[in-house]
Formats: structure tokens, C-alpha cells, sequence
């Protein structure tokens, strides 16, 4: 059984590094399962936009909490880190709405 080192992040506690092989592998998995939605499935424009909307939030979740540590990180950083969110919301909004 492998062993993972413990890593200490600024002002934070100690915690085991996260298993990165897993974690790549989701991004895999979620990766492959968006090429077949946008190039397999027949679902409706709105539809095709959604799902992939969803897996790529997921992505970008597991990048950000396993890769940037952000999981380990005090709260302060989360609000740092959460703050353009809402202006990621209005563009991808205006966006969807000019598509329909």
C-alpha cells in the first residue's frame, strides 16, 4: 500500500496528499464522457449545452479542490477564489441566451 507524504499548506493543518492518479482518472472519465455527449449523442441544442456545462464545472471543481488545494486551504481563500463566480454566471447566461 502506497504511502503519501503529508503536506502542510500556509496557515493551515497538515493533511495527506491527495491520491492525484484518481483524481486523473475522474478528469478522464469526465473528459470521455464529454466527447460522446457533444459527438454521439442527438439531444436537443439546449440540452447538449447544459450537460457539457455541468461536466466542465466538475472538472474545473476537481482541478481547483485536488490540484490547487484549494480543498486544504483556510476560508478566506475560498472567498478569494469564489468571488468571480457570479460574473462567470452572467457570461455564460448571455451566452446561452444568444444561442437561443
Amino acid at each position: 500500500m502506497e504511502t503519501h507524504p503529508v503536506a502542510e499548506p500556509i496557515g493551515g493543518k497538515p493533511h495527506a496528499s491527495p491520491n492525484y492518479m484518481l483524481i486523473w482518472l475522474f478528469l478522464f472519465i469526465l473528459t470521455v464522457a464529454e466527447v460522446l455527449v457533444a459527438f454521439v449523442s442527438h439531444l436537443p441544442k439546449t440540452a447538449l449545452i447544459l450537460i457539457l456545462l455541468v461536466l466542465a464545472v466538475w472538472k474545473a471543481l476537481l482541478v481547483a479542490l485536488y490540484y490547487m488545494h484549494l480543498k486544504f486551504e483556510p476560508k478566506k481563500l475560498w472567498i478569494v477564489a469564489a468571488a468571480p463566480l457570479p460574473l462567470v454566471l452572467i457570461l455564460v447566461g448571455t451566452v446561452l441566451m444568444e444561442s437561443w
